[in-house]
């Protein structure tokens, strides 16, 4: 009997020991994806970034505007997959101006661009770019949404706030609710369900557009808090990524829908500003935080209830890395931001997570 056991024995250890290295090793050990750095052409610092979306992992859109000895030029980057190129072929794109947020509608690209103070809408379709001009001129043009059949732009003017909606063949001006003061920032889902966060005469508000009127939509917020950012996802779940005040010290708060009521949680991220929160590949919430790194990026991941860290690739004589902005291309998280490297003015800084 000791002999039979004593060859079971070996036979589990030659058994073990033929098991591939990456099979062996355990969950809390295995190797995780990192963030690498993406080369960016340069633009004329100091730059400024305002958006980045992707619709898959060959196709992704970054926008801002850059420095010129005259003013700000518009600045739009496109990713196709393996490398980050410049896009000038734009109407525009050698006049003053700004490029805003991106957005996907059916198969065009639609972009929020400021050409010399007048406000219009890029199309890119299969025949190149054109342009949508806005109704009328606005002071600021705060933000931009779009969807089929549906476009919102924003902003004010000198009688005012103003909202502007597309219906895919003219301008018409829409109204808010009695209070409301400045809109923050709008998205939608489609043409009948779209948000807005607001300022209102009572504090900050989460409007909807059901397709007949926009209305308060009684959004529990936190007390002495603000809206930066709201989430609209496929499955109908919103998110929505603020900061809530107490005795005067901000802390980021998150709020999410499930169809039925509302959570609020204050994952530990101090006072980041979450605009750039984007949901992962991986179902968990992703954004750029404060780096504690002055050569490195520094990124958080919110899964529940828990939250970790990960940092960018090391830069060096970087004394300010800063991812400005996130989105999810396929089974990758790409950032697109600046990075000041000593002795210099910012430039433009990429970063991707995972293939």
């Amino acid at each position: 009997m000791n002999g039979l056991r004593a060859v079971v024995v070996c036979l589990v250890i030659t058994c073990a020991a033929m098991v591939s290295p990456a099979a062996a090793v355990t969950p809390d050990r295995a190797v995780t994806p990192s963030w690498s750095a993406l080369a960016v052409p340069a633009a004329t610092p100091p730059v400024t970034v305002s958006d980045l979306a992707a619709r898959g992992p060959r196709e992704a859109w970054a926008t801002g505007y850059e420095q010129a000895p005259d003013g700000l030029r518009p600045m739009l980057y496109r990713w196709d997959g393996s490398a980050w190129s410049r896009d000038t072929t734009f109407p525009g794109s050698g006049e003053p101006g700004w490029l805003g947020k991106v957005q996907f509608v059916g198969a065009e690209v639609w972009i929020l661009h400021n050409r010399a103070g007048e406000g219009e809408i890029l199309r890119r379709s299969a025949g190149g770019w054109s342009g949508v001009p806005l109704p009328q001129t606005l002071w600021t043009y705060q933000d931009f949404a779009a969807v089929p059949g549906a476009a919102w732009v924003v902003g004010e003017d000198d009688t005012g706030l103003k909202v502007l909606r597309y219906n895919g063949s003219g301008w018409t001006t829409q109204a808010v609710p009695e209070g409301v003061l400045y809109l923050m920032g709008i998205t939608a889902r489609t043409a009948t369900d779209a948000w807005a966060w607001a300022d209102t005469d009572t504090g900050t508000a989460v409007l909807h557009w059901d397709g007949t009127a926009w209305r308060d939509a009684k959004v529990p917020l936190p007390p002495d808090s603000n809206v930066h950012t709201l989430l609209l996802e496929p499955s109908g779940r919103i998110t929505i990524g603020g900061s809530h005040y107490t005795d005067g010290v901000a802390r980021t708060y998150l709020m999410t829908f499930n169809g039925h009521a509302w959570r609020t949680t204050y994952p530990p991220l101090g006072d980041t500003y979450t605009e750039a929160m984007v949901r992962g590949p991986d179902g968990a919430l992703w954004l750029p935080v404060r780096s504690d790194r002055a050569f490195q990026s520094k990124y958080a991941r919110v899964d529940g209830p828990r939250t970790t860290f990960s940092y960018g690739p090391e830069r060096p004589n970087a004394i300010d890395v800063r991812p400005r902005a996130l989105a999810r291309a396929g089974a990758a998280l790409l950032s697109f931001g600046t990075v000041e490297i000593y002795g210099s003015k910012p430039n433009l800084m990429s970063e991707r997570l995972g293939g």
